[in-house]
């Protein structure tokens, strides 16, 4: 049970007591991360909205405790989770381990749902802000301008709530909530070709100070040197200190600005960070990751189709296993037996393979694989569909607009190009709680491939109105003269004798 109040919050805090949750992880996104031009992702998270939860194992009914979880964060967050039902929820039995404390790993447990058709707006910001401490009054918080924050390329807020050690011997417990905001903003576009930027040019406001609650309260500008040439970059004003560490098997320097030194704020009461390249820059891209993909639909017609996804691994000398989490909805039926891995030409057999078949409008297909990847590799994996018809009242008020497909998932532990040394990760806190990592030779990635829009046969809808208009037409004109003839009565008048004129 949470019993202290005094930073965490009380919405949260008295659902996990109530619902028995063990850890629970939510993801609100707008865009998609481009892994190719903008690196490897620092918590990637699909399209749409993700929830995944681990329950305790003194919750007897998981599926009403689920219902009642994504009702209750849909009110919290203003977000469409009450959309979650048992047609987009699975049970993975491989992906999607606890990160906290965890004395059992018993799949039946754990619950992960997407909705990839999820908008993500102001409105799902104002409550997130309103968790933290000091609101969005004081310390980072007040850079989050949310005109700002949606004008960008990719937006994606998540909320992170699990166990943890309190000291080193773990006889007391905490309750970890995190709550990180991954923003790619394309100054090189809006900044008329230089890549110079600042605070106030992204966020149109500076730091003023820190938050009052705040134990600590950093920023870290990475300003690792490319291509050997370190006096290219520069940053005003001078950080407090200077900071390296190997993060995502990649060596990292970080200009750290602590709000808390008392000499950070001496000269002027605002704090606006700048970063000036000496020279103009090229608008070079970003090292290719060592692992990445993506994913496609294929196919003529409205019956049949095919799902391809490809997984690089670009590490010259180290193969290493992933294991894909595939969630594809009840209308595409599956062929398994079409079910292909090829890698340099030859079939490539995994290890592992867990598939559970969809049920008609209960639901959906689940399919995990762990795959090895060869060094230096692509590895194609192809499955074949087929598209269901559905009932007239099933169809989204747009269904020509097509049908979302949600990410596949991938995790592995990728092998770290330099090796880290025990000394980096003591004195790294931020990014060992940020990036986990087993040991120094590899590091833990979770990515998530592009959603898919597939279309389905689709009736056309202005027949019905038509049908409908004509009906209802034909019913009203002959009920009305039928309703007259039934129910009038006809009196014969006899003219009345008179003259010519009386009668005209």
């Amino acid at each position: 049970a949470v019993s202290h109040y005094r930073l965490f919050p009380k919405a949260l805090g008295r659902l996990v007591a109530a619902l028995g949750v063990r850890e629970l992880h939510l993801a609100l996104t707008q865009g998609f991360w481009r892994t190719r031009a903008w690196g490897q992702p620092p918590l990637q998270a699909p399209a749409g909205a993700e929830l995944w939860v681990w329950f305790q194992p003194t919750v007897t009914n998981i599926d009403k405790a689920w219902k009642e979880l994504s009702n209750i964060l849909s009110g919290i967050f203003c977000a469409s989770l009450n959309f979650i039902d048992s047609t987009n929820t699975v049970t993975p039995t491989a992906s999607f381990k606890p990160l906290g404390l965890a004395n059992g790993t018993d799949h039946h447990l754990l619950r992960y749902a997407v909705l990839p058709r999820e908008v993500v707006c102001t409105e799902n910001l104002t409550p997130w802000k309103k968790l933290l401490p000091c609101g969005s009054k004081a310390g980072l918080a007040v850079l989050l301008k949310a005109e700002r924050l949606f004008h960008s390329s990719y937006h994606s807020q998540a909320v992170h709530i699990r166990p943890i050690c309190r000291d080193a011997s773990c006889l007391a417990v905490s309750w970890e909530l995190r709550q990180t905001l991954t923003v790619v903003f394309d100054t090189f576009s809006s900044g008329q070709g230089k890549k110079d930027w600042s605070l106030f040019k992204m966020f149109s406001r500076t730091l003023t100070d820190a938050c009052p609650l705040a134990s600590q309260s950093k920023v870290y500008v990475d300003i690792s040197p490319r291509n050997k040439e370190k006096e290219l970059l520069e940053v005003t004003p001078p950080p407090t200190s200077v900071h390296e560490a190997v993060v995502q098997g990649d060596k990292r320097t970080y200009a750290v600005y602590d709000l808390l030194s008392p000499s950070l704020f001496n000269t002027s009461r605002s704090l606006n960070v700048q970063l000036k390249w000496k020279r103009p820059q090229d608008s070079s891209e970003m090292p290719t990751p060592v692992l990445h993909a993506q994913r496609y639909v294929s196919g003529y017609g409205l019956q049949t189709g095919e799902i391809s996804t490809l997984i690089y691994n670009t590490h010259p000398y180290r193969a290493f296993p992933v294991i894909l989490l595939e969630t594809v909805p009840w209308y595409l039926r599956l062929y398994v037996h079409t079910l292909a891995i090829i890698t340099k030409g030859k079939e490539n057999k995994p290890s592992y393979i867990h598939y559970q078949p969809a049920q008609d409008r209960t639901r959906p297909h689940l399919l995990e694989m762990l795959i090895q990847l060869p060094a230096n590799s692509v590895t194609k994996i192809t499955i074949q569909f087929e598209r269901a018809l559905l009932k007239w009242t099933e169809y989204p008020p747009d269904p020509n607009h097509g049908f979302y497909v949600s990410s596949s998932v991938l995790s592995a532990l990728v092998p770290s190009v330099i090796a880290m040394k025990d000394v980096d990760v003591e004195q790294s806190p931020l990014f060992t709680s940020l990036f986990p990592s087993s040991d120094g030779s590899s590091y833990f990635v979770r990515l998530y491939t592009e959603p898919l829009l597939v279309n389905l046969p689709t009736p056309d809808f202005s027949m019905p109105y038509n049908v409908i208009c004509l009906t209802c037409t034909v019913v009203a004109v002959c009920y009305g003269s039928f309703y007259n003839l039934l129910t009038r009565t006809f009196h014969v008048e006899e003219p009345s004798r008179g003259g010519v004129a009386k009668r005209l």
